[in-house]
Formats: C-alpha cells, structure tokens, sequence
C-alpha cells in the first residue's frame, strides 16, 4: 500500500512525513523545500488479536507494543503543488507523476490560513480552497494525458479497454474507467469526448482511484472553530485536524530519552531532566494533546487506511491450534486486506501459488473449516489449506 502526502507548498507536508516516518527531511517555511520525493514507512494501529486469543504474539512484518499491532504502511511525500501545475508550474509535472501509484491521497492544509494556495504568507486564507485546487489540478493534468490519446480511443469499439490499458500505471481497473464514464453520461465505445468531458470524467476516477482525506494541519496555532468551519465546507470528505509540528517535537523527545511516548497517545510521562526551554515547550505539548485527544496525526494516517480505504487486519497462520507460522511465530503476520475480500484473495496476497492449489480455509479462532469465498472479518485468524508445495 502507497499513501501519498500531497498540498500546496508550505502546508507542513515534510514535517507531516518526517513526523510519520522519522525520517529526517529538509523543512522550510519557504515553497519547494521537496524537490524529490520522500520516501518512508508509517504504521497504522489496531489492538492485537492476541488479547482475544490469550496468546502472546511474535510479530514478523509488524510490531506490537502494550498490544497494540503497529502495522507497516508505504509514504510517500512529493513537490508542493500549484495553481497550474498540470501545465508546468512549479514542479508541475513531476509532482503529479510521483502519484500515480498511490491508492490514497493525504491532502495536508494549513487550518491556520496564514499561508495561500501559493504557499505565500497571507493573513486569512481559506483552506477549502486548498482542496478545490489540488483536485482542479489533478483533473487538468488527467484530462490532458487522456486528450494526448484521443485519436487512438476514436477508432477503437472498445475504447475502455485502451483507456485501461493506458491508465494501467494508475491501479485502476475497466469497471473504474465505465463507472466514471456512466456517471458522467459518456460513451465507453470510441471515446471522442471533448476536454470538458476528459476532465469530468477524471475527476469522477480520480475520486474512486485516488481517493483524498484532507489533514487540516497547524491546528495549534489556529483559532478554535477553524476545524468545525472546515469540516462544514468539506462535507463528503474526511477530515482530521492534527498538528505535525507537535508530533514530530514528541516523537524526538521519545527518541532521545527525554519522554514516554505512544503516536496517538493523549499524554506522556517526562523520564530525562529537560531544560528550562525544552519544559515549557513539553507543558504547551502536554496541554494540547490532552484537550484535543492526541496530534491527530496518528487518527489521521488511521483513518486514510481503516475509515476511507476500509482495509480489515487479518492474521494468516499455518497452525490453527497454536496461532503460529512453520517456525513457531505466534500470530507472525498482520495483513491489511480490502473490506470484502475472500480467504482466495488472502490467499492470493501471500503467493499466487497458495491461490491457485487452495483447497478451503480454516477459521482458526472457531476451528471450524471455511471456504474459498469466505468473506473475511476484521481480526480474523486464517488458516490457508492448499496443495500447493
């Protein structure tokens, strides 16, 4: 899984990431600090299912502190977007190109409005209208691939499948391309639309293929109804306030020994002897999360994977008895698989070979014996019976 973090510059995109990842990257207050793209390792957190078995579990491809299952999610934070992108400006290009394999888009916004669409100092700028650029240009830049091409798709019966054959670097699929061309009213068989209509049409896949939950950063220095206004403004959009400034500053503190700390966490425990400096930053810290219920920025990567992308945790094993792996590893790996998806498809995400010799499935918490087309349950513990060496 790709999670993009995208925006205008001097959003708090690097300082969202870093604070994500822990990875050290240039931060200004200045446009295009990110030239290239970042590239990182977040994790998303669910209670462990080891509670619910009684087991003590021995994580392979995750980590689990306090039994919370902390699992690994790909990042990726690119150029700062701007007005007019889609035709070369700014990093233009580029930025948009670094997308195209993420399967969500994390829109970070400056809550505070101290910055504009530019990324420019400003007084009052409206972050609703962050958003309305980035789709604008994402649209535009879509479109304009499609229109490149349209000759090709107007001599063609099956248009949709050249289209999909064209967008195949998007992840999306045929039904993701006759969708958004049903719902704009336009035809799938030799496609001649116009550049209104290529537009209209990429902003209807773009929502289902590269699907946006907007950050509303720098909370700690907005005004208190800021968050609730937006919220208004951008109804039929998940949005999640947080500060990654405060969440990068705690997760430091944690590393140097200084605090105790858990991402998401609404509180900390002071372990070092803190300067006169670093104990008062601590207390505004201490004071924010605990009014605001954490940095947001733990909620914000949560939601981005559990709430907009609706992936379940599912725990593949080989023993049904012991909850282990074929070297003895309790409940060894956690997987994120899309809401809907069968034992085959659990199958298929560890090897195609297990897909295609599985006889039936076991349901390990029930002991009982499931089949191929099960549809698997949020914390299910999962057994695969195949023939298959």
């Amino acid at each position: 899984m790709l999670i993009g973090i995208v925006g205008a510059p001097n959003k708090g995109k690097s300082t969202l990431f870093s604070a994500m990842t822990l990875i050290e990257v240039d931060i200004a207050d200045y446009p295009f600090t990110t030239i290239k793209p970042n590239i990182g390792v977040g994790y998303v957190a669910r209670k462990c299912v080891e509670q619910e078995l009684g087991v003590k579990c021995k994580p392979r491809n995750s980590l689990c502190i306090n039994g919370i299952r902390r699992i690994p999610v790909n990042l990726v934070d690119v150029a700062g977007l701007v007005p007019g992108a889609h035709l070369g400006k700014g990093m233009g290009n580029q930025f948009l190109n670094d997308l195209i394999n993420a399967d969500v888009l994390i829109q970070v916004v400056d809550l505070s409005g101290k910055t504009d669409v530019n990324g420019s100092v400003s007084e009052s700028s409206d972050p609703a209208l962050e958003v309305e650029m980035i789709k604008e240009e994402m649209s535009s830049w879509l479109a304009g691939i499609i229109m490149k091409h349209k000759s090709t798709f107007a001599r063609r019966n099956d248009g949709d499948v050249a289209l999909s054959e064209l967008l195949s670097g998007f992840r999306c699929d045929i039904a993701q391309i006759r969708d958004a061309a049903a719902a704009n009213a336009l035809s799938a068989s030799k496609i001649n639309w116009s550049e209104d209509e290529a537009k209209r049409f990429a902003a209807s896949l773009l929502a289902v293929n590269k699907p946006i939950i907007i950050a509303a950063n720098k909370m700690d220095q907005s005004p208190k109804d800021a968050l609730a206004k937006l919220k208004t403004r951008m109804q039929g959009h998940i949005v999640v306030g947080c500060s990654a400034a405060v969440e990068l500053a705690l997760r430091k503190a944690a590393k140097a020994g200084i605090i105790d700390y858990e991402p998401g966490s609404d509180s900390f425990a002071l372990k070092g002897q803190p300067g006169i400096g670093q104990k008062n930053a601590l207390d505004f810290m201490a004071k924010y999360i605990k009014e605001n219920r954490g940095t947001g920025v733990e909620q914000l990567l949560d939601a981005a994977v559990f709430t907009l992308l609706k992936k379940i945790v599912v725990y593949p094993v080989e023993d049904e008895n012991k909850y282990t792996d074929h070297f003895g590893n309790v409940l060894p790996d956690a997987r994120l698989i899309g809401d809907g998806a069968t034992a085959t498809d659990l199958a298929a995400s560890i090897h195609t070979d297990l897909a295609r010799h599985m006889l039936h499935a076991v349901d390990a918490k029930r002991k009982i014996r499931i089949a191929k087309d099960y549809k698997l349950k949020d914390n299910d513990v999962i057994k695969i019976v195949s023939s298959a060496k």
